[in-house]
């Protein structure tokens, strides 16, 4: 499982017939201090994340273990929303009501 943060939406109104119905989110990856890396990836949102939620998503065959991608052609999925993660003790993300935003 990686961490990443939502930052887009993707539409494809051809597809195939496995991906109908499906909700495309683009992600960004985070490294453990909460920055965003290079790299990003398109996966199927299985929880109901949106723009600007810190998520876990996971690739691969992996992908392919929820309900919603059971079976489907799928490289990457999002299969949770992260509240909060702490390092050694230090909170270092909280989800805030408002806004998910770093903790200081």
């Amino acid at each position: 499982m990686l961490l990443g943060r939502v930052v887009g939406t993707l539409v494809a109104s051809r597809k195939d017939e496995g991906l109908v119905g499906q909700t495309f989110l683009l992600v960004r990856q985070l490294d453990l201090a909460g920055g965003e890396t290079s790299g990003h990836v398109v996966a199927i949102d299985s929880v109901g994340a949106g723009e600007g939620d810190v998520v876990l998503w996971a690739a691969g065959s992996s992908a392919r273990q929820t309900e919603a991608t059971r079976d489907r052609p799928c490289d990457a999925v999002v299969m949770a929303i992260v509240d909060s993660w702490e390092i050694g003790g230090e909170v270092r993300y909280r989800k805030t009501p408002a806004d998910s935003e770093w903790a200081s």
